[in-house]
């Protein structure tokens, strides 16, 4: 495992980021970054893609005016893919406008990012996103080696302390997203109205739509979907879930 390092943005900001080979450097490395005790823990998953422009505009303001004071009041761990891209970029943004104190990992692997002052070959990579404050920069050079760890790296963060996770629209790695997160028997909320995946998981729900990956999901009971439009009772019910 490499030491700890950091990241120079170039807008000034400065963050915390470490890199592991396996899953025995973890929880060393989390505790490198400053993760000592127990942490509730919100997971974000999904993106940004071929939402309505007034949906875009909802999702934006539920980033500002609820993710972010909520993750900031109850001192909340949020954990991402820590790109500059989609929910990550609100969700960094988000931290900003409201000047949060609360932690932002962004977990990626470090084969599709491009980090601050060093060369990248896969043109597919992504800039990491300057208002994280750590990122865990794991084993992998396509999109979605880092799923497991994803959805891994909260509960050992969290250990006995709540974790929930968020799902906004999303695409095919979101899949393995949600999958590996109800397999650390996490429950995942759906944000339904917001488009690709989360959409999909909320018809099949309402059973509307019916195949094995998306029943395996929801037997797990720890699915539940709450439309984009009704803000006070996604609110809520993340209060709900951070509740001891």
């Amino acid at each position: 495992m490499k030491q700890l390092f950091e990241y120079n943005f170039n807008n000034g900001l400065n963050t915390k980021a470490v890199q592991v080979r396996d899953w025995q450097e973890l929880p060393q490395a989390l505790q490198l970054l400053g993760f000592t005790r127990s942490y509730s823990t919100l997971v974000l998953v999904g993106g940004a893609g071929k939402i309505s422009e007034s949906d875009y505009a909802l999702v934006q303001k539920i980033f500002l005016r609820i993710l972010a004071p909520l993750a900031e009041s109850l001192q909340i761990t949020v954990v991402d893919g820590g790109t500059d891209t989609g929910i990550m970029r609100l969700m960094g943004k988000a931290r900003a406008s409201i000047e949060g104190t609360f932690p932002l990992l962004g977990v990626a692997a470090y084969g599709t990012v491009v980090t601050p002052g060093l060369m990248t070959f896969n043109r597919d990579a992504a800039c990491l996103d300057p208002y994280h404050t750590h990122f865990v920069l794991v084993p992998g050079h396509r999109w979605g080696d880092e799923s497991q760890w994803l959805a891994r790296i909260p509960s050992i963060i969290s250990e006995t302390s709540p974790s929930v996770t968020l799902v906004i629209n999303g695409g095919e790695i979101t899949w393995h997203d949600i999958n590996f997160s109800v397999r650390e028997g996490r429950p995942t909320l759906i944000l339904a109205g917001s488009g690709g995946t989360a959409d999909q998981i909320a018809a099949a729900l309402r059973e509307e739509l019916c195949d094995a990956p998306t029943d395996t999901l929801i037997s797990s009971g720890l699915i539940q979907a709450i439309n984009i439009q009704h803000t006070h009772q996604l609110e809520q019910s993340l209060r709900d879930c951070f509740k001891h």
